[in-house]
């Protein structure tokens, strides 16, 4: 708990007692977990930097969670392949390294276009999941945002 403590909510508060906004905030916050996941490995930094510039959010805050649920992103890939496969109907493939590294030995440029293919309908599940759920946790944390911020200018009063 000590970790998360320094690690996440010191570092949240820091952001808040330089007069970001507790809407700014659980906004910034859910941005960068529900970009943070996306299922395209790689490409969550620029996302990130770009959803916070369009959105005038916190960089700092945003890119603190995308790398924070790096191990969720890449635990998550996996279920939103197969996700995809269910919701597109195709036949899932063995995704295995050894079987990832013979189809690629097989056919390199049907193994690319196969697996291309599966994290674009793995992003079309994270789009229909992440985002909604994005929307949810930016308004869960804004009442808790707001009290911290109220407390914290209690303390200074």
């Amino acid at each position: 708990m000590n970790w998360l403590r320094r690690r996440i909510w010191e570092p949240l508060v820091a952001l808040l007692k330089t007069g970001l906004s507790p809407r700014s905030l659980a906004w910034s916050v859910a941005v960068g977990l529900a970009l943070g996941v996306f299922p395209m490995l790689g490409a969550t930094t620029l996302l990130c930097v770009g959803a916070g510039l369009v959105f005038r959010l916190s960089q700092p805050a945003i890119q603190v969670v995308n790398y924070l649920v790096y191990p969720l992103q890449l635990a998550l890939l996996v279920p939103f392949i197969r996700m995809g496969d269910w919701l597109f109907g195709v036949q899932p493939l063995p995704l295995s390294l050894s079987a990832i590294l013979a189809s690629l030995k097989a056919d390199t440029l049907g193994t690319i276009v196969t697996f291309w293919t599966k994290i674009w309908h793995a992003c079309v599940v994270w789009a229909l999941l992440a985002l909604p759920l994005m929307i949810l946790l930016a308004l869960a944390l804004r009442p808790v945002f707001e009290t911290v911020a109220r407390s914290l200018q209690e303390e200074s009063a």
